[in-house]
């Protein structure tokens, strides 16, 4: 089991990591009201969300992976965590903004900073003004994370969603690019 101590490669995805990625979100739509998901996904419908994600322009798909598995052929690279840029609404005027996301392996320790630092690095050339954060509550972990990234509390959303037989909060967090 990786501790904190475990070196850790963050990079784009590649089209391999599809089930890995699947699994890790399935294992948060299973036990976490986080993803507002009631039903898991198979790796097929999956594959739109990873298609949507290409390795450049804004809307990006990093993931944070074991290093030292990295130069050993054949080995695999266990998915620790990973965070996404997606477009914010789907109208033209919304182009510059995005909603972005961090997911971590429940025994993968504190990747969220380093996944974000990967996706606002990779983003820092692309022509974003806003990004948004949309984050279940309670989770104390994960606005402190997106605060020490500059977001800030912009709203609450009450009741606004179900699962696991009661409704949930969520808070809106916004950050300027």
């Amino acid at each position: 089991m990786p501790s904190d101590r475990t070196e850790v490669q963050v990079r784009p995805e590649v089209g391999s990591d599809l089930e890995a990625l699947t699994s890790l979100c399935n294992h948060d739509v299973r036990e976490t009201p986080i993803t507002f998901d009631t039903v898991a996904f198979t790796a097929e419908e999956r594959r739109p969300w990873l298609l949507s994600h290409p390795e450049d322009g804004p809307y990006r798909l990093m993931v944070a992976t074991e290093a030292d598995s990295q130069d050993i052929p054949g080995a695999s690279q266990e998915i620790l965590g990973y965070a996404t840029s997606s477009p914010y609404r789907p109208k033209a005027a919304y182009s510059t903004s995005v909603e972005v996301t961090v997911h971590v392996a429940p025994h993968a320790g504190r990747r969220g900073t380093l996944l974000h630092e990967a996706l606002f690095e990779a983003l820092s050339g692309e022509d974003l003004h806003r990004a948004y954060a949309v984050i279940a509550q309670p989770d104390e972990a994960s606005a402190r994370l997106h605060e020490r990234f500059g977001f800030r509390h912009v709203g609450t959303y009450r009741e606004v969603g179900r699962t696991f037989g009661r409704y949930w909060e969520v808070a809106w967090y916004e950050k300027e690019l």
